[in-house]
């Protein structure tokens, strides 16, 4: 024994010992090149590294610093290389001037390389790192590395370390077997055979004064051994040893266990009027003989309190497996399949959930017995019996019952076929449902769902012979936990009434259709969470001069508060962008606003307020191809150029709305070809609990490149069915938009100089584009407008005036300057001289307003195209014709 222990020690020291070798031989390389990877990396990356390498002089600039970094970091070489490959310093002197061996064609791309090449000393490591200039541009790369060679003496050099170590477990292992020998030779007092043979000899008159049955069978299946009490206990005749197990008139099951020789712990067996607790163990687990030894306890006495004790065991069980499994959702459905599974099978055959129907809808019911509608059945089969499957129409309990019922009472019927006889003439009695079911169920239990003094639906619970009849203990236990069921189940019926009126709330302030226009072809998506409602919110709105707002916001939190806010929020940017404000400007508006919301409100209730909302806001303009974009907080846009690729602009983040930061909202313009797409979003679509927002934007992104000839509703699609594979767990709001160019025939433009004459000359140019575009009926009320608009800016603004006419869904006229000075608009007496041609603009025009440019301002006035101009009367064109006299 002691030399097979010092065998197996030394073979397993051995193993470890080459297993270390083999480890440590591969850290060292994969150490070596980590180090040539952080000096090529570092030495690339390093201040002045670009100047020196393309100053006149690189080698006197850089060799100190290449010898010194292969000095530090004990590395073979390090060498600077130019563009064409050429050592222009190295760790080597000899080696500089000469060409590297190095492939730097993937370096010279922009990418770092780790790889196992031959050099002049034979295998090494290196790493390639590029050198680029502060435009990024790849100018050298920088190449260090060390010789396997040099690795392996470094291996080698730890062996005998190694070898040490071997021999001092090999010694301290073989000391410890000696000791464990000696122990065992010293607790067995060096005992021979005789003494041994006594020993035995003592086991066996114990072993047949003990009060337990003992049996010992062979592996033949044959009775070797039986002790006074197992002859007692199976009533064995003289002469049983070494018989066959199956001729000892013993009942089936017990000889079955017998001869198999399987493990049994305390099962329990009936001999003759006996109850026999029998354990089962084989011999042969510590080198004995083949065979197993049987103990037998008579536990006839026991059985009946055993019975009382384990009833009461399951009932503990289900009632605590109900306290932990029912309610685990804010669901009614899945609050009563919950009630339903935890019953079935240590306490009933077969459970059903029937609930009043206004449960479902969250209501609370009035005359529940009424309107039961099965919610949930389980039972021990797959499938549930004919007739009680849930959805369907549940029938109500009867008069007597439902008395009893609507007090928080349960019923108790113990034996069903007694109660059919009882109850024969009453069709509300469960006796036909269970006649549909079969002729299994025996017993049934009745327990109500009743929660803060309302009767939600009952639970009915169904046993089979195979469980025995109910008892007023199980009637106890079933009230007990229909009365945590109800609990969970009113909770689930609330947050479902709150969960639609939030709902309702949110999508009534989302928009109940996009506005027509021409700029943008759009499609749209809002997916609701899976169990809350947030703050999500999108919109489509048309500004002046054919330009189209894209809106897309996000306020943290769910819930009612939430979608209020949300609704808020979206007004109050409709409102601002009436104002024609970039977007930057808009949001800053938006941000003052939250924090005076928050002011205003956080005394009274003590929340938080709004802090925390979102918002992308983009301005499309279809003349010129321009969108201005900001951001307050919410992830940037994906951009899809008709030749399929996707980018992420560089949109400057700022806070989110409402954080006090009082940081500006920086606005950026991109010029978009014809038919690009423009993808906005909410966090919901990109992050979840398994996906950060960085992956998800990359997933995104890949989702949509590639594919240049989708339309805005496909893209949705594509989008949702790559990113949203189940139920979301957060708001998703969607919106592509696919841009559209306005005609160029429909763009009209003119300088007007600095003389009241010229008025004359662009209303004849303006009548004569109106008969281009079959326009002549609004030409007068559109020569009107312009008429004043232009005198106003010559009389009061600034020059360069300009006048241009879009014809889109509306004619559009709009006048320029460069003045910041804003007309607005009085009603004038009947003594006043001037004061009208606004008032007339206002009249023949569908909408008039201002917009601020960087300079100066644009006074534009719409005009609608689907019916007949209104004429001017004789009057109007009279005063008017005055103030232009003027």
């Amino acid at each position: 024994m002691f030399l097979l222990q010092l065998a197996a020690v030394v073979v397993l020291v051995a193993g470890v010992m080459i297993t270390f070798v083999l480890s440590a031989g591969h850290d060292s390389e994969r150490d070596s090149g980590d180090r040539a990877l952080s000096v090529a990396q570092g030495f690339a990356a390093s201040p002045g590294i670009a100047a020196a390498l393309a100053s006149p002089r690189p080698t006197e600039t850089m060799q100190s610093s290449v010898e010194r970094a292969a000095r530090d970091a004990q590395l073979d070489f390090v060498g600077v290389t130019n563009r064409s490959g050429t050592y222009e310093a190295h760790s080597l002197p000899d080696r500089i001037g000469s060409a590297t061996p190095t492939d730097l064609t993937p370096v010279l791309a922009g990418n770092t390389v780790r790889e196992q090449a031959e050099g002049p000393a034979g295998p090494q490591i290196q790493a390639s790192a590029p050198v680029k200039d502060p435009n990024g541009t790849v100018i050298g790369a920088v190449t260090a590395g060390i010789a396997l060679s040099h690795v392996e003496d470094r291996v080698t050099e730890q062996l005998p370390i190694v070898l040490g170590l071997f021999v001092g477990v090999v010694t301290v292992m073989t000391g410890g077997a000696a000791l464990v020998s000696r122990r065992l030779l010293r607790q067995t007092h060096g005992l021979g055979p005789v003494e041994i043979t006594r020993m035995y000899e003592h086991h066996d008159a114990v072993l047949h004064s003990v009060k337990e049955g003992v049996l010992i069978v062979g592996p033949d299946a044959r009775l070797l051994l039986a002790n006074d009490e197992a002859r007692r206990l199976l009533s064995l005749t003289p002469g049983a040893e070494g018989r066959s197990v199956d001729a000892l008139g013993l009942p089936l099951r017990t000889a079955e266990l017998l001869a198999s020789g399987r493990v049994a712990t305390d099962e329990v067996h009936p001999v003759g009027d006996r109850t026999l607790a029998v354990n089962q163990q084989p011999t042969n687990r510590h080198g004995g003989p083949d065979g197993s030894v049987t103990t037998l306890r008579d536990t006839t006495e026991l059985e009946a309190l055993t019975g009382k004790v384990e009833a009461s065991r399951k009932r503990w069980k289900v009632l605590y497996e109900a306290s932990v499994s029912i309610g685990t959702s804010l669901d009614v459905t899945r609050t009563a399949e919950e009630l339903a599974e935890a019953a079935v099978p240590d306490f009933a055959d077969l459970v059903t959930v029937d609930l009043a129907e206004p449960v479902f809808r969250g209501e609370e019911p009035t005359r529940w017995e009424q309107e039961l509608r099965r919610a949930a059945t389980a039972g021990v089969g797959e499938s549930p019996p004919p007739g009680l499957g849930p959805g369907q129409a549940a029938p109500a309990p009867s008069a007597a019952q439902l008395h009893a019922l609507a007090g928080g009472r349960g019923i108790l019927e113990a034996d069903l076929r007694t109660a059919s006889r009882r109850h024969v003439r009453d069709p509300g009695h469960p006796e036909s449902v269970r006649q549909n079911a079969g002729d299994g169920f025996r017993s049934l239990v009745i327990a109500p769902l009743s929660a803060r003094g309302t009767v939600l639906g009952i639970a009915r619970f169904w046993r089979t012979e195979r469980h025995g009849p109910f008892e007023p203990d199980d009637l106890a236990l079933a009230e007990e936990v229909a009365v945590q069921a109800a609990v969970c189940i009113d909770n689930a019926r609330r947050y479902t009434r709150e969960h639609t009126v939030a709902e309702t709330l949110q999508r009534s302030l989302l928009p109940g259709g996009l506005p027509e226009q021409n700029a943008l072809e759009v499609a749209h998506r809002y997916l609701s969470a899976h169990a809350r409602v947030g703050g999500d919110w999108f919109d489509v709105i048309k500004l002046s001069g054919a330009r189209v707002a894209l809106v897309v916001g996000d306020v943290v939190g769910h819930g009612v508060h939430a979608a209020a806010t949300m609704g808020r929020l979206r007004t109050a940017v409709h409102h601002f962008s009436a104002l024609d404000l970039p977007p930057g400007e808009l949001l800053a508006q938006l941000d003052e606003l939250v924090a005076r919301i928050d002011a205003d409100e956080a005394p009274h209730d003590g929340s938080a307020g709004i802090t925390g909302a979102t918002c992308l806001y983009a301005v499309y303009d279809p003349v010129t191809g321009d969108c201005a974009l900001a951001r307050a907080g919410h992830p940037p846009p994906v951009v899809l150029p008709p030749d399929g690729t996707a980018f992420l602009p560089d949109v400057p983040v700022s806070p989110p709305l409402g954080t006090g930061a009082n940081l500006p909202y920086e606005t950026v313009k991109l010029s978009l070809p014809v038919a690009s797409r423009l993808v906005l979003f909410t966090d919901g679509l990109i992050g979840n609990r398994h996906r950060d927002l960085d992956a998800g934007l990359d997933l995104l992104r890949t989702t949509l490149a590639g594919r240049p000839h989708r339309t805005p509703e496909q893209t949705c699609q594509d989008v949702l069915d790559a990113m949203l594979p189940g139920r979301p767990g957060d708001d998703i709001a969607l919106l592509v938009a696919r841009t559209e160019r306005l005609d160029p025939a429909h763009v009209a433009e003119w300088d007007v100089p600095h003389d009241f004459a010229a008025v004359a000359t662009v209303r004849r140019e303006c009548a004569r584009r109106l008969a281009e575009w079959d326009l002549e009926e609004i030409s007068f009320a559109t020569e009107l407008i312009l008429s004043e608009l232009i005198t106003n800016a010559i009389r009061y603004g600034t020059q360069p005036v300009r006048v241009r006419l879009l014809k889109d869904l509306t004619l559009i006229c709009e006048i320029s300057d460069a003045s910041s000075t804003s007309p607005h608009m009085r009603r004038a007496t009947d003594t006043d001289e001037g004061g009208r041609g606004l008032f007339l603009v206002a009249q023949y025009a569908e909408h008039w307003g201002t917009r601020y440019l960087p300079r100066g301002k644009v006074i534009w006035a719409s005009q609608s195209l689907r019916g007949a101009a209104v004429e001017p009367t004789a009057a109007q064109v009279d005063a008017l014709l005055d103030q232009w006299d003027e």
